[in-house]
């Protein structure tokens, strides 16, 4: 394991802390993926930062799972492991707002841990899919329960199912992952070289404990600072959040230990995934009484959303709003300190997580105006087309014989988006079909899957896939299909065949429009108005 946790016995969860040793030195032979986990580069700014002062982003995203949390939930996985809280082949529930959550799913692949995540419905979409990937479960809330109602939700899983959460708002793990990992890597990268500022979001509050305790201790004269959204100014407001006392109250209430008893007055919705959740997290406020930093700053998503496109286009570094918030910071940090200083700010994340978020807005798809001029100042020149075979004896009673043995026949390509489109079209309207790959490996030996495409061009005049024939007859491809059926004329040329599905008429309860199966690159595709 990367870090195996050397812990006393705890009798409750805030009454001792876990020691994790600094990691190993870098490798390049790993026996699993969460040895990967750490050790990330820091990166100079080149561009961005004010003549005289040096920027240096800690590149989190050059964690597996993408982002700073890997550490977290490594973290707080073998702490539970050591700790006898998490047993063999328990299932792992988290409530989280992406990144936390592919950690947690990453590690609890590596490890064999099912796990689930609790994720308000509002944050990206990419996130769910990443966890999913992983082979995670995604619980969706309601956004208008914020990161409150997320906990709860985990909880209540939690409790119901008898799975173990992780708590990352509260847990030590947390933090001493980062004491032991992050703020060590950070001075031990600088190699003695004075740092005159840190900067983090505080997010659960672990980077900010973690490597600010760190800094307090072998570079007391760094200046650590803290950002939070401008328009959710949770640690300015002075406002605290109540927690619930592990001793005294109900049990509940003790099993809620540190957990906030409501949300926050003076948050509100804000562009900063991951960075401020409803309340102020345990470990954020243990960092305020203890004074492991020294000025909250504040930051509007607008200017998130610059810094992060700046970054992109003039440092080469990818980074979501988070980061680009971070640094908008940091470059504000920058400007007060003397010629040679040097400031470290985090870069939670990369950009590849936030695709259907605002960062996105208005980064087209399609080929813009200058790009199309682009495409249009050569002639593009197509390349040559297949030499397809002689068409043979062998090849066409094949083919004839396929068609004549089904009522429904699609000669199709294996990764042919179009064929896709007649299979996604036909399965929605429960019509039986055979399927023939030209290109199946099956084919492949003495060239026959193009020998059969040589017959079926002959047959049809077609050299497109895919070719679809009913009732013995050839018909067309996914585009006549989307057309047809939206114009009523395929439905009788399917009934002709026998190949009705329920009652008349009744094609699977399917009442949708068809071109919804074509490829996305098609959307605005002019056959939707045929």
């Amino acid at each position: 394991m990367l870090l195996p946790l050397l812990l006393p016995s705890l009798a409750g969860a805030r009454q001792a802390e876990p020691v994790l040793p600094v990691n190993p030195a870098p490798s390049h032979l790993h026996d699993s993926v969460i040895t990967t986990i750490g050790k990330t580069p820091l990166v100079k700014l080149q561009r961005m930062g004010p003549r005289g002062v040096d920027i240096f982003v800690k590149h989190e995203a050059s964690n597996p799972g993408g982002s700073i949390k890997d550490r977290l939930a490594l973290g707080v996985i073998e702490w539970a492991e050591q700790t006898g809280r998490l047993r063999p082949g328990q299932t792992v529930v988290e409530a989280s707002s992406g990144n936390t959550g592919i950690g947690l799913a990453m590690v609890c692949a590596a490890k064999g841990y099912p796990f689930v995540c609790v994720m308000a419905e509002s944050f990206s979409i990419e996130r769910r899919k990443l966890m999913r990937f992983y082979g995670a479960k995604v619980v969706l809330t309601n956004p208008a329960h914020k990161g409150s109602g997320m906990v709860i939700k985990a909880r209540e899983l939690a409790e119901k199912h008898g799975w173990f959460r992780p708590k990352q708002f509260e847990s030590e793990a947390n933090a001493w992952v980062h004491s032991q990992t992050t703020g060590p890597e950070i001075l031990d990268a600088l190699d003695g070289r004075p740092l005159g500022a840190f900067v983090c979001a505080y997010g659960t509050g672990g980077t900010l404990k973690g490597v600010g305790r760190t800094l307090r201790e072998r570079s007391p004269e760094t200046k650590v600072f803290v950002c939070e959204p401008d328009n959710a100014p949770l640690l300015y407001s002075g406002e605290p959040t109540p927690y619930f006392s592990a001793e005294g109250g109900t049990r509940a209430e003790r099993q809620q230990a540190d957990e906030p008893k409501a949300p926050h007055p003076v948050w509100r919705p804000h562009l900063l995934q991951g960075w401020a959740p409803d309340f102020i997290p345990k470990l954020v406020d243990d960092a305020t009484r203890l004074g492991l930093y020294d000025e909250v700053l504040h930051v509007s998503g607008d200017r998130s959303v610059e810094v992060a496109r700046d970054l992109a286009s003039k440092e080469g570094l990818l980074s979501g709003t988070s980061g680009g918030g971070c640094v908008a910071c940091a470059l504000e940090v920058a400007k007060r300190l003397p010629r040679g200083s040097c400031v470290v700010v985090v870069l939670p994340d990369t950009a590849e997580r936030y695709l259907t978020t605002p960062l996105f807005d208005g980064i087209p798809a399609d080929m813009t105006a200058e790009e199309k001029a682009l495409a249009d100042s050569t002639p593009s020149q197509p390349p040559p087309p297949i030499e397809l075979p002689e068409v043979t004896d062998a090849a066409t009673a094949f083919v004839q014989q396929t068609v004549g043995q089904h009522r429904l026949v699609v000669w199709s390509l294996q990764s042919c988006e179009f064929c896709w489109t007649a299979f996604k079209l036909l399965d929605a309207i429960g019509v039986p079909y055979k399927v023939v790959n030209i290109d199946a490996f099956e084919f492949a030996k003495g060239n026959r899957g193009n020998k059969f495409r040589a017959a079926l061009s002959h047959a049809t005049g077609c050299n497109t896939f895919p070719q679809i024939f009913i009732g013995g007859e050839f018909f067309g491809g996914a585009a006549d299909a989307c057309i047809k059926w939206k114009k009523g004329e395929l439905q009788p040329l399917l009934e002709a065949a026998g190949l009705k599905r329920g009652r008349a008429r009744d094609w699977g309860g399917y009442a949708g429009d068809p071109f919804e199966f074509l490829p996305k690159w098609m959307s605005q595709n002019p056959l939707r108005s045929k």
